[in-house]
């Protein structure tokens, strides 16, 4: 890991079961599974809001999470979407996956909504190449804008956030639990 990658702070919605779990020292980070779903918007890997605690507390809508993890993120070799170098990559990967998929006579998975089923595997195609520089990706990270928009005619949604994607837990420096406003 590069030990000059950017550090930035995430929060992992979670039940308060396994936050306390993890923060109480019963579970290390290497217990931590990964989230492996076809439909994760950036593939396989422990998913965090970044800056984001409020968010994290009140994901998933509609089930009682009642945890949130803090953790302190070394992006390391980052699958970086806010910069245009990966995007390009991710583009000439779809292509020869897409070329694939056409010689075996297979159809290519689509995005549905929040089903990413199609990011998800490219994403994972990308991360799992050898091709790829410095080897592979330790985290993925992207905005996503989602949600109605902050007010009539505004072109910020309201839901909108900046994920990440931790593929190597060494890049998981250390949890804390945060203040969350009640």
């Amino acid at each position: 890991m590069d030990r000059f990658a950017r550090v930035v702070l995430g929060y992992h919605g979670c039940s308060a079961r396994f936050a306390d779990s993890i923060l109480g020292g019963r579970l290390g980070i290497d217990d931590w599974k990964q989230s492996e779903n076809p439909y994760d918007w950036l593939g396989r890997g422990i998913y965090f809001w970044e800056y984001a605690p409020e968010r994290a507390r009140v994901w998933p809508k509609g089930r009682a999470t009642g945890g949130v993890i803090g953790a302190v993120i070394q992006l390391g070799r980052c699958l970086d979407f806010t910069d245009t170098q990966f995007t390009d990559l991710l583009r000439t990967r779809y292509e020869a996956v897409a070329r694939t998929y056409r010689e075996k006579g297979a159809v290519l998975p689509t995005n549905r909504g929040k089903a990413r089923e199609l990011d998800c595997l490219m994403i994972n195609e990308l991360t799992r190449q050898p091709d790829v520089p410095g080897d592979f990706f330790q985290t993925a990270r992207s905005p996503f804008l989602e949600g109605e928009a902050a007010f009539p005619g505004s072109g910020i949604l309201r839901e909108s956030h900046i994920q990440i994607a931790v593929i190597d837990r060494q890049c998981i420096l250390g949890v804390f639990r945060p203040n969350l406003r009640r």
